[in-house]
């Protein structure tokens, strides 16, 4: 039986969280997911939310530049309460863009898992949620 995640994706497009709602939903590839248009409300609602689990995702897609709250910003404030979290949260970059400089600046921080380039498709996720899930399963053996 495959294991339901919980998913966020913070970014201000609204046409990229339309896509990434359908995929998800028709996908059946999360038990709850969360949409948030800057970092600053996604990181209110994680310290709100910090010592209940099953209200902490367990990926987090984190878009580079946005409004209000950028993905750097973001990161950089998710990292001094991070140890405090009911349970660990893997994040992924996700931008438009490919330049060098973001790609070299998110392989230097040890919270991000990753680096995806939109348009974000299903194998993508799919990839995401599969590495996820690789090392519990490998641990359950």
């Amino acid at each position: 039986m495959k294991k339901l995640l919980n998913l966020c994706f913070i970014d201000d497009d609204v046409i990229f969280q339309f896509m990434v709602k359908r995929i998800v939903t028709c996908h059946n590839l999360a038990n709850k997911m969360w949409l948030f248009n800057d970092g600053e409300v996604a990181l209110k609602y994680l310290l709100e939310q910090q010592q209940n689990p099953l209200e902490i995702p367990d990926i987090i897609f984190l878009d580079i530049n946005m409004p209000i709250m950028d993905g750097w910003q973001f990161l950089a404030e998710f990292k001094k309460f991070k140890a405090s979290m009911a349970k660990p949260v893997t994040i992924y970059m996700v931008s438009s863009s490919n330049d060098s400089r973001d790609l070299g600046q998110a392989k230097e921080i040890e919270e991000i898992s990753g680096y995806l380039v939109k348009p974000l498709k299903l194998e993508h996720l799919e990839q995401v949620i599969n590495d996820f899930l690789e090392p519990q399963v490998n641990r359950n053996c």
